[in-house]
């Protein structure tokens, strides 16, 4: 009787080494290409709307023209009703596939007050880690969470101040027609502050950048 034999397969090393970030995806394709198409339609609509809010100011100042677009009332409406319909339509694709997919849980959730207040205070002391681009912390995360809602309060105040008549009860519920400009103005203003921010922590982290345009982690030499 011959001797049966036997093979013995070695098991897979499942951790052969240490995980090259490099080589892994942060954002997908679909979350890039909406991220730059809502900030275009962010940008137009800021900057066409100081051009509509100068033609009827409700504060005692104005925006300087040079950092309007629109060039008129007429133009400016033009370029905020394009990229408002552009907001609204992409806006809609990037929250849908972010609930879908399971990114919005998966990126700003669990989120708390005692978090939050952690890492702010951990940023002010310049002690806040940002060594794992994939993790988003939890100043990053109530920042972008505020961002969205703020996004649908301005597109809920414009539809008031576009079609008061056919919207009333979204005009009463947001205090009538002028208080709904107010809303709308401090919604923008909102946005604006958050942009500044924004390009702020880039310019510190510039990595950032480079995973929201290329989808990784940039290799360092």
């Amino acid at each position: 009787m011959c001797p049966m034999t036997r093979t013995i397969i070695a098991p897979k090393n499942v951790q052969a080494g240490p995980v090259d970030l490099a080589a892994r995806p942060i954002h997908p394709l679909w979350m890039r290409i909406t991220h730059w198409l809502n900030a275009l339609a962010v940008v137009i609509m800021v900057m066409s709307g100081w051009r509509i809010y100068d033609a009827s100011p409700i504060f005692p100042f104005s925006i300087p023209a040079v950092i309007t677009l629109g060039g008129w009332l007429g133009g400016a409406l033009q370029w905020h009703f394009a990229a408002m319909w552009l907001l609204v339509f992409n806006g809609l694709l990037y929250l849908t596939l972010n609930i879908a997919s399971g990114r919005l849980a998966r990126k700003f959730f669990p989120l708390t007050p005692h978090g939050v207040l952690h890492d702010l205070l951990e940023a002010l002391k310049g002690k806040l880690s940002h060594g794992d681009p994939r993790q988003y912390n939890n100043v990053q995360k109530l920042a972008y969470l505020f961002v969205m809602l703020d996004l649908i309060v301005i597109v809920l105040s414009g539809l008031v101040l576009w079609k008061s008549v056919q919207f009333p009860v979204l005009r009463e519920l947001l205090g009538g027609y002028e208080f709904a400009r107010r809303i709308h103005f401090f919604a923008m203003a909102a946005i604006v502050a958050f942009l500044v921010v924004h390009l702020v922590m880039v310019a510190l982290v510039p990595r950032t950048l480079l995973t929201m345009i290329r989808g990784r982690v940039p290799k360092t030499s």
